[in-house]
């Protein structure tokens, strides 16, 4: 049988979980996620986990941080007053908003705390800073 190497393309079903077992993503109610090995469609430490692999196979697999969406950065996190937000907004905890950098691009930002007078921002993923557990089945190398 082929193993997964890169440069495939392959589908796999996945379930991923926080250290406290909490889903936070599955491909079992959907289709399997498709990618190519090699070209960064997904985070580095998943897509490692699939190399050696043969269709069929499954493996449980513990990506740390640094190998997913990086270490949590308090730099990422920005307190801004309260005025400078629309007046029919009503920021809440866990809301995600859009803002635009100087440069343009937008980011999409979580509020993750209030205060009378400022609305913290949290820019970072919200998976930073978490080893994130997979399951993993190798469903088929569809091309290399």
């Amino acid at each position: 049988m082929t193993q997964a190497r890169e440069g495939d393309t392959v589908k796999v079903h996945y379930t991923g979980r926080l250290e406290d077992g909490t889903v936070f993503d599955t491909s079992r109610e959907r289709a399997p996620l498709e990618f190519t090995i090699g070209e960064g469609q997904v985070i580095p430490g998943f897509e490692q986990a699939v190399v050696g692999m043969e269709p069929g196979d499954t493996k449980t697999t513990t990506v740390p941080p640094e190998q997913a969406y990086g270490p949590r950065r308090e730099d990422m996190t920005l307190e801004v007053d309260r005025s400078q937000f629309p007046e029919d907004l009503e920021p809440r905890p866990g809301q995600h908003l859009q803002i635009r950098q100087p440069d343009g691009r937008a980011i999409i930002v979580t509020v993750s705390d209030i205060s009378e007078s400022t609305v913290t921002l949290d820019a970072n993923h919200p998976l930073a800073g978490h080893p994130l557990t997979f399951d993993i089945q190798l469903v088929d190398i569809v091309a290399a």
